[in-house]
């Protein structure tokens, strides 16, 4: 078993860091944040809306 050198392992991390194979975009191509921020926001509506109900009395 051989290990990689040094320069060859800093290589591969700043690759995989910068986006390595996925076009550095950070981002995954079917995920739309306008869509993902309203289900998320809808989500929490729904939660208050359960956590009001349940404390009627107080």
């Amino acid at each position: 078993m051989t290990l990689p050198s040094t320069g060859t392992a800093h290589h591969a991390l700043m690759s995989l860091a910068s986006g390595g194979e996925h076009g550095g975009e950070g981002a995954h191509e079917s995920l739309n944040p306008l869509l993902t921020g309203g289900g998320a926001l809808l989500a929490l509506f729904l939660l208050l809306w359960i956590t009001t109900r349940f404390n009627r009395d107080r």
